[in-house]
C-alpha cells in the first residue's frame, strides 16, 4: 500500500523515514523513553520514543496505548544486533487508530481451552504466527514441487454420492429432492478419471473424516494433496513421495529458519532428511511389533503407539508396505506375491509423528473391483462411472495422500495438530 513499508523489508529502508501499520504487540518505557515493539504481520520491530523528539500529545497518547492497539508509525530504522528481527525504528510520529480493549490474551499462562475459545486472537501470538507461516510455506512447496514436475492441478468434488473409505467417517448432507450427499473424505476416485485423461495429476483441497476420535493427530476437517499417476507401480509412488518430503523440509529449513527457532525446533533431526527412506514389509513390522511386546495383532492396521514403536527406531520418514488387504481401501491393488496383501503404503514420519502419508496401487480388474465393493456393502450404482474407468483403457496406476497438519505438526515439532490450521475443526470444537 502507498507510503507504507512492512517490517520484514526495513532492511531496505535503514536511514530513511518510513510509515508502518500494524499493532502494539508489547510496550515499556523508561522514563522519557519508551519501547514500542510493533506487528504488521510479516515481523515484529521494536520501536525508541524519545519524549523530545515527538509532540506531548502524541508522547500522551503512547502512554494510554493497551496491547494491540492499531497504530501508524513513523520513524526511521537503524541496525542493532540487539534488538528483536536485528532493526530498530527511531519514532517520530505515532497515529493511533483505536486503543484496543482490555485483551485478553496476557502474558501469564493461559489453558488451552481458553486459547482455542479465542483461537481469533491466539493467532497473534508469536508461536501460532511461525506456525503458520511454516504451514504456508509447506503448502507453497507442495504446489511447486508438482507443478514444476509438469502434473496438472484438477480439484476434486467435495459433496460426493458415496464413500470412497469407511462409511461409517462419512458427514452426510441433505442435497436436492431427497438425495443423500457426503462431504469428501478424499479427492482419490477423482484422481483416477483425470489421471487416465491428463497423465499425471494432483488435486489439493479440504477432506473431512467423521471419526470420533480426540487423539493429537486427528482433525474433522484438514486439507490433504492427493498425486495421481497413469502407468505407475507402487515403487514409482513411494520413490515420488521419499522425494516429495525431502523437497519439503528442504525448502522449510531454507525459508523459515526464523519460525523454528522461534518454536525451538531442533533443526538437525530436519536436516538428515534424504533419499533413500527406510522400507518395512508389513510383516517385518509386525514381527517387530511382537518381539517389541506391543499388543499387536497380524493382520490389524497399526495403531498410534505401534507407529510410533517403530518409526522411533529410524532417523527418517519410515515405509511401511504391504499392508493386508481388508484394513485398506476397496480399491487397493493386491500383491500378486500374496493376495491377502494390497500394493499399500504408509510413511510413518520420525520422532513418534505417525503416518503423514498413505497410498498405493490402484486395482485394475473390473472383475475384481466389484468384488471389492460389495465386500465393502459399497452401493455399485454410485460408482458406475468409476467402474467405467476399468473398461475404457484400464492400466496399472498409483498414488498417495498427505495430510498438511500433520506434516506441519512434524516439521515444526508440536506437540497437537490442532495448532497446524488457522480454525481448527474437531470432536468438540465448532467454533470460532
Amino acid at each position: 500500500m502507498k507510503g507504507q513499508v512492512y517490517i520484514s523489508d526495513v532492511a531496505k529502508h535503514v536511514g530513511e523515514e518510513i510509515t508502518i501499520k500494524g499493532w502494539l504487540y508489547n510496550i515499556r518505557s523508561s522514563g522519557k523513553l519508551m519501547f514500542p515493539q510493533l506487528r504488521d504481520g510479516s515481523g515484529i520491530i521494536q520501536g525508541v520514543v524519545f519524549k523530545k523528539n515527538i509532540p506531548e500529545s502524541v508522547w500522551e497518547a503512547c502512554k494510554n496505548l493497551t496491547q494491540e492497539s492499531a497504530l501508524i508509525v513513523k520513524g526511521t530504522p537503524r541496525a542493532d544486533e540487539r534488538a528483536p528481527g536485528g532493526f530498530e525504528l527511531d519514532v517520530t510520529d505515532v497515529e493511533v487508530i483505536q486503543v484496543a480493549h482490555d485483551y485478553p490474551i496476557t502474558p501469564k499462562e493461559h489453558g488451552i481451552e481458553f486459547l482455542m475459545d479465542h483461537r481469533h486472537l491466539w493467532l497473534r501470538s508469536r508461536r501460532q504466527h511461525s506456525i503458520l507461516k511454516v504451514r504456508a510455506e509447506i503448502i507453497r512447496a507442495v504446489r511447486d514441487f508438482f507443478d514444476d514436475r509438469d502434473f496438472t492441478l484438477c480439484d476434486t468434488p467435495i459433496f460426493t454420492p458415496a464413500a470412497c473409505e469407511g462409511t461409517t467417517t462419512l458427514f452426510e448432507c441433505d442435497y436436492f429432492d431427497d438425495e443423500k450427499a457426503y462431504l469428501t473424505q478424499s479427492g482419490q476416485l477423482y484422481n483416477e478419471a483425470t489421471a487416465m485423461a491428463f497423465g499425471k495429476v494432483y488435486c489439493f483441497g479440504p477432506t473431512f473424516r467423521a471419526e470420533k476420535s480426540k487423539t493429537r493427530r486427528h482433525l474433522t476437517e484438514f486439507w490433504m494433496v492427493e498425486p495421481e499417476i497413469a502407468y505407475a507401480t507402487l515403487e514409482d509412488v513411494m520413490e515420488l513421495a521419499e522425494n516429495f518430503i525431502t523437497f519439503i523440509v528442504q525448502r522449510v529449513l531454507e525459508r523459515r529458519k526464523e519460525e523454528l527457532k522461534v518454536l525451538e525446533r531442533d533443526i538437525s533431526k530436519l536436516e538428515n532428511i534424504a533419499p533413500p527412506f527406510p522400507r518395512l514389509h508389513y510383516n517385518d513390522a509386525a514381527k517387530m511389533l511382537k518381539e517389541g511386546g506391543l499388543a499387536f495383532e497380524y493382520g490389524g492396521d497399526l495403531g498410534a503407539p505401534d507407529e510410533t514403536f517403530l518409526s522411533e527406531k529410524y532417523d527418517k520418514p519410515l515405509m511401511v508396505h504391504r499392508y493386508p488387504a481388508p484394513v485398506k481401501a476397496f480399491y487397493m491393488e493386491p500383491d500378486p506375491v500374496d493376495q491377502n496383501l494390497s500394493l499399500s503404503v504408509d510413511i510413518l514420519a520420525p520422532e513418534g509423528y505417525g503416518e503423514i502419508i498413505g497410498g498405493g496401487q490402484r486395482m485394475v480388474s473390473l472383475d475384481k473391483l466389484r468384488e471389492r465393493i460389495a465386500e465393502h456393502n459399497l452401493p455399485e450404482s454410485a460408482f458406475d462411472w468409476y467402474l467405467d474407468l476399468r473398461k475404457y483403457g484400464s492400466v496399472p496406476h498409483s498414488g498417495f495422500g498427505m495430510g498438511i497438519e500433520r506434516c506441519v505438526t512434524w516439521l515444526c515439532g508440536i506437540e497437537h495438530v490442532r495448532e497446524t490450521i488457522p480454525f481448527p475443526r474437531m470432536l468438540y470444537r465448532l467454533k470460532p
